[in-house]
């Protein structure tokens, strides 16, 4: 019988805590909106598929939460704001709704609602910046259209396949009544309430297996030791503190584990560490806990054992780490996870399946040894970048991995028990990003976040001896019911060390909402202060996240050298471009087609790159015959003139007001984005100097659009010593 390559496809699902301990009410509303959307939607699509076999990670948090929001105890000012009747709202309660029920993908949640759009359109076109004008053009039945478009384009389209009402609604399409809404929030409440009854069913049936997270998703081994981000950052700028509390990350995995006994009833046999994030240190925890697997990225391995061979067959063995009591590890394929991530959404679904099962099939012919392939990314943020919220795709690609010559699906469990594992005695320590902490650790935010977190810990064990106690003894349980002020101060200290606070901190990642995220993470050490008795400092107060100009969000954080092909192939090929947010200026492209949303910048030691993303894929926004210019300038004036998909030409520049060609060729390709290269050497621009960029629209001899409108963007050129491994990646 001819060998069959087990496929492992774990999803992660996890969502920040969004409940803010003083006021107790939600202060986004990501968790139901992808409960509904997400979470119900994937376990469906499994079910329907004879034969699937999947993994889904649970974050105990994010249980947490969708049990609130299950029991109807959630305060959701959200869903607050949807329940009431737009007769009854006042002017506040009206923009409410205006600016905030619009936060969903353009392209695939508002787009295909033909009336949702035509509401965004009465807003201005420009979700969250509605004023005195667009309010007095809502009608009421504009906002009751408002509410239910909302929240149906955040319904899954299994969910929708599934029932009858939800079908009656999305083909109603407007003209809601107050019936329909109560009818939408009724049925999602019922949802709700299925999502884990269905999971757990799964799970006793043998089609997926569920495995959990540490309790707050915090990154396990700085919690052991904050030194170890120098290992995988030995140029990082860390923290002044000591952060060093085994004893927390112990906690934070024994009440995970105790969380996910209670709600599906058994405990769980893997663990998916937060981020992926693993040391030596960490995995002991793990093992000596009891899990018989766990998880990490292939960049860890590769460090771990030095390289992963020809053909990077290494990579597709199980690991079992033998430190403590053992475990076994797997190491997701990198590649494989990202096209699923953040490719595939836009290609067409048989074709991105096809591509899928090609790559797995032809990695199981060249690496005759393979044993596994271990694919495992987030498992809620994708979807609403794909057509219908990824149904299609992920049943198409379920089915062809029961069909498919050579491969199979199968769960972690079933590849630990059946295939032998590889010995590792050490780990390298880092995430599932570039092998390191820098996403976490090492910015000066950041920095001041731990800073804060580690007086907080030492005043309450200062303060109180039973808290003092409970974090000496390791916590096995976490109650969010428990009335005693030693466990609400231990429940707000390991809230306080999730990762997702530190995720926005710095120059990494951009969220309109990330001041959200620096208050949450701020009110969580308030609140220990508070339960202690004692003065709250007044730094507390004082925002950690810095606000930056409009537009600008990052400089570069390191050497890149992407592949210029018009798509988003691999996430991390601009991880550490500069970044500026074109959703954030007054000016777009074509306003006809939408706006741009982000630019990207940086370099290598003899180009300079640049990718522009827009609202939908860049090649709709350009007619036959139409060109997409850049203009550059340092100490005078460049072009790059664009007139096909992809193509190159010599850079030109400005000689007594006509603009000749020079000998050095630009490259550059327009798909579902726009990337391009430009060589430094006739740019003439050194090391701390500025150029500046705009991007132009041309038709004929119109011009449709540029940006910016008004002046160019300044883009910083480091040099070419600029590292990767800087403290600010």
């Amino acid at each position: 019988m001819a060998k069959s390559i087990p496929i492992i496809l774990l999803w992660h699902m996890h969502q920040p805590y969004y409940k803010d301990p003083l006021r107790g009410e939600y202060i986004l509303p990501w968790t139901y909106l992808h409960a509904v959307k997400d979470y119900y939607d994937m376990a469906l699509v499994v079910d329907e598929v004879e034969g699937a076999r999947a993994v889904f990670n649970f974050v105990p948090s994010l249980l947490e939460q969708l049990e609130d929001y299950a029991r109807g105890t959630a305060v959701d000012p959200f869903l607050q704001h949807a329940r009431m009747k737009p007769a009854e709202m006042g002017d506040g309660e009206r923009l409410f709704v205006i600016n905030n029920f619009f936060s969903a993908n353009r392209q695939r949640l508002i787009e295909p609602n033909r009336r949702y759009l035509e509401l965004l359109r009465l807003a201005g076109g420009e979700p969250g910046k509605s004023g005195e004008m667009q309010l007095r053009q809502f009608r009421d039945q504009d906002i009751l259209d408002l509410q239910v478009c909302f929240y149906l384009a955040w319904t899954g389209e299994a969910a929708r396949r599934r029932h009858s009402d939800l079908r009656f609604l999305v083909e109603k399409g407007r003209g809601y009544t107050q019936a329909d809404k109560e009818r939408l929030l009724d049925r999602h409440s019922s949802i709700l309430g299925e999502i884990i009854p269905l999971y757990r069913r799964l799970h006793e049936e043998g089609k997926v297996e569920l495995s959990v997270s540490p309790y707050y998703h915090p990154i396990l081994p700085l919690l052991c030791d904050i030194r170890s981000a120098a290992t995988a950052m030995p140029k990082a700028h860390l923290p002044g503190c000591a952060f060093r509390h085994p004893e927390d990350a112990r906690s934070q995995i024994l009440a995970g584990i105790s969380c996910f006994t209670r709600i599906f009833g058994f405990p769980p046999s893997g663990i998916w560490p937060s981020e992926g994030s693993v040391s030596d240190q960490a995995l002991t925890l793990i093992a000596d806990a009891g899990f018989s697997w766990s998880a990490s990225d292939e960049g860890i391995l590769s460090a771990s054992i030095g390289g992963l061979g020809m053909g990077r067959g290494a990579l597709y063995h199980p690991y079992r780490f033998t430190g403590g009591a053992g475990v076994g590890i797997f190491f997701r394929d990198h590649t494989l996870s990202d096209l699923i991530g953040f490719t595939y959404s836009q290609w067409d679904e048989e074709r991105a399946i096809e591509d899928f099962i090609e790559r797995v099939q032809a990695i199981a012919a060249g690496a005759p040894d393979a044993r596994v392939i271990p694919v495992m990314l987030d498992g809620e943020n994708a979807w609403e970048y794909y057509p219908d919220n990824g149904y299609h795709f992920l049943k198409g690609l379920y089915r062809a991995l029961v069909d498919g010559e050579g491969i199979h699906p199968a769960t972690c469990s079933e590849v630990m028990a059946s295939v032998p594992a590889r010995q590792l005695h050490h780990v390298h320590p880092g995430s599932w990003i570039n092998a390191n902490y820098a996403i976490w650790i090492g910015h000066p935010e950041e920095n001041r976040a731990w800073e804060l977190l580690a007086r907080a810990r030492e005043a309450a064990v200062a303060k109180n001896p039973r808290v003092a106690a409970m974090l000496a003894g390791g916590m096995t349980e976490i109650d969010p019911a428990d009335d005693d002020p030693a466990a609400k101060i231990c429940r707000a200290l390991f809230a306080a060390e999730g990762s997702d606070w530190f995720w926005w901190y710095g120059d990494d990642h951009y969220s309109p909402h990330s001041d959200r995220f620096d208050l949450l993470f701020r009110r969580h050490l308030i609140c220990i202060y508070r339960l202690l008795g004692e003065d709250i400092p007044a730094e507390l107060y004082e925002p950690i996240k810095k606000k930056i100009p409009a537009g600008f969000v990052r400089e570069p954080a390191g050497l890149i050298t992407p592949s210029i092909t018009g798509h988003a192939v691999d996430y991390f090929e601009w991880l550490a471009a500069g970044l500026y947010d074109l959703s954030r200026q007054s000016s777009t492209m074509h306003a006809a087609a939408g706006g741009l949303k982000s630019f990207y910048y940086g370099f290598d030691r003899s180009s300079f790159y640049f990718r522009v993303d827009g609202e939908k894929p860049m090649d709709t926004y350009l007619a036959p015959g139409d060109r997409l210019v850049m203009f550059l300038s340092n100490r005078q004036e460049f072009r790059l003139v664009m007139q096909s998909p992809a193509g190159f030409c010599k850079l030109q520049s400005r000689e007594g007001g006509e603009w000749l060609d020079l000998e050095h060729f630009c490259t550059w390709a327009i798909g579902r984005i726009c990337e391009l290269q430009v060589p430094l050497a006739p740019l003439g621009v050194k090391g701390g100097e500025y150029i500046c960029a705009s991007l132009v629209h041309q038709r004929g001899a119109d011009e449709l659009g540029r940006w910016p409108a008004d002046s160019p963007m300044k883009l910083m050129y480091a040099g070419e010593e600029l590292e990767l491994d800087t403290w600010l990646i």
